[in-house]
């Protein structure tokens, strides 16, 4: 799919329009200049327009500072990767230093470039457009994100640059989200994996404030990478920044079909990581522990068995999900997370056959401490079938559902286990009585 990118200076209405052409609320906006640092990708289907969008950091060429250094690597790699380019900036202002600056950048690139004056509020304003035709592209379009004006135009224009080829929808990629708290090491196995610096590494916590995404092949498949902002205790968020990344994450796992919960060597099984492992599997995603940072553990054989076990009785609700070790600086122990994605992901989608859930279901009869009333009524099944799967979905048809407790319903989950493997994804049971059945 065709990819078009949003650059310009901090605080000329990138993220604003981005969320304007994309129909959503996805980039952060907000009036701190420089918040969007990553790259930050949208679907946009507008009539037959179909392509992705990308958010960019604010360029600032001379700065200096380090991390805008970054910024400006980065919007690099996505002016490379464009068909299209949107060059923003503020049309109420006209063009500064900066904006030549950038301008030229964007006319070494050779890439096709449309100048989005914004700001332009009102059609008055149109009067100063000629400001910004002196960045010297051919086509400049005065529009305001805000009030949608001239949104439309934009649209045609882009749609007159992209390839006529481009606007075939994609097939369906694996969707893989990596989570944890910030500062673990997320961006570090993204670049790795993707084998180039798709997100900013920095020790400074916090870097990745938005969503990432990257589309990588694993294994032969394609698969899109989503790095997210580090996650924080809902005490600790203390600006509208760090909320509306928060819930990105959030929104990230959503739309993941596997999530990698990145927990640091030094400091792992925390109340914050067991929180979030349970909420990837309430959305019923699939679900891999990763430990980064072996390499600053001291050298002990018995080391590795200490942690696994540890971790095992932190997370003992998540007895099923696969763990690694690595080492995203070194490399070590990377290599095997895309068979154990892929593997995880195709459990995700697997279905018992009707042969092996009625042998359960004469196993489970003969359970010597079946779920009883108060009454004395004992717990039948008569029923079982799978209803679905992303992620595997069970029902059971019983004589009452209120009879059930707590230690059966975990026996029956481990008897589903034992029939399939079902590691790192989880599983869905419902309890349906026999009225329902019967509907």
């Amino acid at each position: 799919m065709a990819i078009v990118t949003i650059v310009g200076r901090p605080n000329v209405g990138k993220s604003s329009l981005f969320n304007r052409l994309s129909g959503s609320r996805q980039a952060i906006v907000d009036n701190m200049p420089g918040v969007t640092r990553d790259r930050l990708y949208a679907e946009v289907v507008e009539g037959d327009l179909h392509f992705y969008l990308v958010d960019t950091g604010g360029l600032l060429p001379e700065s200096g500072h380090p991390l805008d250094e970054l910024i400006m690597r980065q919007v690099k790699v996505a002016i490379e990767e464009s068909d299209v380019i949107l060059f923003v900036v503020d049309g109420r202002e006209g063009p500064i230093g900066v904006d030549r600056d950038i301008a030229m950048l964007l006319r070494k690139s050779g890439k096709p470039v449309i100048v989005a004056a914004n700001k332009m509020d009102d059609p008055v304003h149109e009067n100063e457009l000629w400001t910004s035709m002196g960045l010297g592209f051919e086509r400049v379009v005065g529009v305001s994100a805000e009030h949608r004006r001239n949104i439309e135009v934009l649209f045609e224009h882009i749609q007159d640059l992209l390839p006529v080829d481009e606007f075939e929808k994609e097939d369906e990629t694996l969707r893989v989200a990596l989570i944890g708290r910030p500062n673990v090491g997320k961006s570090s196995i993204l670049n790795f994996l993707a084998g180039e610096d798709r997100a900013l590494v920095s020790d400074i916590p916090g870097t990745t404030r938005d969503s990432v995404d990257s589309l990588v092949t694993l294994g032969g498949i394609p698969v899109r990478l989503v790095d997210t902002a580090g996650l924080r205790k809902k005490s600790h968020v203390d600006s509208a920044l760090e909320y509306y990344s928060t819930v990105r994450t959030y929104q990230a796992i959503d739309r993941a079909d596997v999530c990698v919960l990145v927990m640091d060597a030094l400091e792992i099984a925390t109340e914050q990581d067991q929180r979030v492992a349970g909420q990837v599997l309430d959305r019923g995603k699939g679900l891999v522990l990763l430990v980064n940072k072996w390499d600053l553990l001291p050298k002990n054989p018995k080391l590795g068995d200490e942690v696994r076990d540890r971790i095992r009785e932190e997370f003992a609700f998540v007895a099923h999900v696969p763990m690694l070790f690595v080492s995203a600086l070194t490399g070590r122990g990377i290599e095997k997370l895309p068979s154990i994605l892929l593997k995880v992901a195709e459990n995700r989608k697997k279905r018992i056959s009707t042969g092996k859930l009625n042998r359960l279901l004469k196993d489970l009869m003969a359970f010597e401490r079946m779920p009883s009333s108060r009454t004395g009524k004992v717990f039948r099944i008569s029923y079982c079938t799978q209803v679905s799967v992303d992620p595997p979905s069970f029902a059971f048809f019983v004589n009452d559902p209120k009879i059930i407790n707590i230690s059966f319903k975990r026996h029956v989950e481990r008897k589903l286990r034992e029939l399939e493997d079902f590691s790192g994804s989880p599983l869905r049971i419902f309890w349906r009585g026999q009225d329902r059945k019967k509907q």
